[in-house]
């Protein structure tokens, strides 16, 4: 059987009678040209996912019927927090968690960040990880958050998980966590902006429980990190 296309319904859609709009309603209809009477697929980001027959397509909307729902179990534990930095590379760190299967991404503002970290989620970001996960086949999502201010305030947002390690270019070469450190259950790891961590943060996250990691001798860029980080975890749960 050939692969479906794959289309978003937002969680809070999710149901009869079930209704595509907006951009996905315009990819359905006038790029895809699928017709009355097709199966697709639809997922919402958080698990759900199901296929569905095209029942009305007009220029603003597409109406389905559900053939067949499945609920697929979440099995991600890494979330990764990255200092804040001015870079267009970001769209590719997001790309990438939706396909390494990353339980969350969270921008926090560093001493060392290039610029301010907005106040609230771009939906071009959510943009971006609807269409990874639309490429790959993942019912899952990361979910998003920015903390503006301080790591102070990204420390108080720490408490929910167990396991909690950040990558320091300064931690000693013997401290190469395996990859089931990573993949740990409710695991956060942090990673500094191009800049790293200044002394004082790197002494604070010690202070709150943070086991200091290498990466390795390399000098890596951050989305290099992220992808390392979350390719380990990734591995690891495939086993």
């Amino acid at each position: 059987m050939a692969r479906l296309n794959s289309f978003y319904l937002p969680p809070e859609n999710w149901d009869a009678p079930f209704v595509l709009e907006g951009s996905e309603a315009k990819h359905l209809g006038k790029v895809l040209r699928t017709r009355v009477g097709d199966t697709v697929r639809l997922f919402d980001g958080c698990g759900r996912e199901g296929l569905f027959i095209v029942t009305e397509i007009t220029k603003s909307k597409v109406q389905l019927e559900l053939g067949e729902e499945t609920y697929v179990p979440d099995t991600r534990n890494i979330t990764l927090a990255i200092g804040w930095n001015k870079s267009s590379r970001r769209n590719w760190i997001l790309e990438k968690s939706v396909e390494l299967q990353t339980r969350g991404l969270i921008f926090f503002q560093s001493e060392f960040s290039q610029g301010k970290v907005p106040a609230e989620i771009k939906e071009s970001w959510n943009e971006k990880l609807v269409s990874a996960a639309k490429q790959c086949g993942n019912a899952w999502m990361p979910g998003l958050q920015t903390v503006p201010g301080s790591l102070e305030k990204l420390i108080e947002t720490s408490a929910q998980f167990s396991n909690k390690l950040f990558l320091w270019e300064k931690a000693d070469n013997g401290a190469v966590p395996e990859n089931a450190v990573f993949s740990a259950e409710s695991t956060l790891a942090v990673i500094g902006p191009e800049g790293g961590f200044s002394p004082r943060e790197a002494e604070l996250l010690i202070e709150n429980g943070f086991k200091p990691c290498s990466l390795g001798k390399s000098i890596l860029r951050w989305e290099t990190a992220a992808l390392l980080c979350i390719g380990a975890a990734y591995l690891e749960s495939q086993k």
